[in-house]
């Protein structure tokens, strides 16, 4: 079977990034002082970035929507030759439009469920009531054990007496207040990141080109500023690519499953498909989270436990079939990154950063990759960012050439 020029011309280059990786290790000597000034350097940069997170993540996302903006913003400006000033200014309100619109669809049903929350509960644990003896057993069963522990380890007075002097739990109108207040609290500061964002984009838009060719002026040589060039164009190329497919792949699957919350008879299927659009963007957490959601809603609407699983048994099919087959076979060979490592920076950047970093876990991951397989002293770290590879390039690197013996 012959390969598509395509194919050849990406297994080549995967076969010399591979061979350049193993050139770099072979001659990269670092001392002891090298990798704990290093490792000193990344440590400052996560602090950096997890209490200036307030200012930092706005101008992420800004740079995100960028890359995903910038197609459209070729067409507007380079073949309706609008204005850069006017086109940056009508993707803004595109882009307003569309999170007004998603608000919107989310919100009012969303009110609708949180006020019938007490009467969706008590449904719930009736649904559940063939849990209740199981889990009291497991309950008991950790109360041995912890109380084991504290006799164990010297701590049984102090705990009884902490617990006597435990302070009582708060009331249910102090609750729901803390929770009001809180609420006004986390809006107030989305609204606030949103703003920054949107004004941060607005002028990337408009001036982002101007400001990418003034830093590749700065370059010292010809061969640095066709380096740079080719970061920032690699860069754009693969996340927009990226960040589109996923939103189409995103957008069908919202439709999916609005489509079988409608055929199941759940109340607001809008809601729940616009829900599964959303968490789709996130790997792995995103979708058992939905998973999860369906048959919580479920469990209010059917009679039945086992009516309640067919909902989010869809949902996981759904999710495997657009998982394991479609969006493997469209970024199969123009995007592949390694899953144990997506799955960390996922963790990472969620801890990090919350949901948003979630997000943007992987944009970011590739981001650093392309970075790595640019610059030669960080070419082996991106050699191990890269997906896993296929059919004769999985064996050992026989036919490399001999390295040359080194001259003391």
């Amino acid at each position: 079977m012959m390969l598509a020029p395509e194919s050849e011309e990406a297994d080549s280059f995967e076969t010399r990034q591979q061979q350049r990786a193993i050139e770099v290790v072979r001659r990269s000597r670092f001392s002891a002082q090298t990798i704990c000034l290093l490792i000193l350097t990344v440590l400052a940069v996560f602090y950096t970035l997890y209490f200036a997170a307030a200012i930092i993540l706005p101008i992420v996302l800004a740079l995100v929507a960028n890359l995903l903006l910038s197609a459209p913003m070729r067409v507007l400006h380079a073949r309706l030759r609008l204005p850069k000033t006017l086109a940056a200014l009508i993707l803004i309100l595109c882009l307003f439009g569309v999170v007004g619109a998603i608000g919107t669809a989310i919100s009012v049903p969303a009110a609708g469920w949180i006020s019938r929350a007490p009467q969706t509960m008590a449904a719930i644990q009736a649904h559940m009531a063939v849990l209740h003896g199981p889990l009291r057993m497991i309950q008991a069963a950790n109360e041995r054990i912890e109380s084991f522990l504290a006799v164990v380890s010297g701590r049984g007075h102090e705990g009884a007496q902490g617990a006597l002097l435990a302070p009582a739990a708060p009331s249910a109108e102090g609750g729901l207040g803390t929770f009001g207040s809180s609420v006004l609290l986390g809006t107030r500061a989305f609204v606030g990141q949103l703003f920054t964002m949107m004004l941060m984009l607005f002028f990337l838009l408009a001036q982002g080109d101007s400001l990418l060719r003034r830093f590749v002026e700065i370059m010292p040589t010809f061969a640095d500023k066709r380096r740079a060039v080719q970061i920032a164009y690699q860069i754009e190329r693969n996340v927009s690519l990226y960040l589109t497919t996923i939103t189409i792949i995103n957008v069908l699957v919202g439709l999916a499953n609005m489509l079988q919350c409608w055929a199941f008879g759940l109340p607001n299927p809008l809601l729940w498909g616009v829900l599964a659009f959303l968490l789709n963007y996130i790997p792995i957490i995103g979708p058992l989270t939905g998973i999860v959601i369906y048959f919580v809603i479920s469990l209010f609407v059917f009679p039945s436990v086992l009516q309640a699983l067919l909902p989010p048994m869809v949902y996981l099919c759904i999710h495997l079939m657009e998982g394991e087959t479609i969006t493997p076979m469209v970024l199969a060979r123009r995007f592949t990154l390694n899953p144990v490592l997506v799955m960390g920076s996922l963790m990472f950047w969620d801890w990090l950063w919350g949901v948003w970093g979630a997000f943007l876990s992987v944009p970011m991951l590739a981001v650093f990759k392309i970075i790595c397989d640019h610059v030669e002293v960080l070419t082996p770290i991106g050699h191990i960012v890269g997906g896993p590879t296929r059919g004769p390039k999985m064996h050992p690197p026989a036919v490399l050439p001999e390295p040359s013996p080194e001259v003391e």
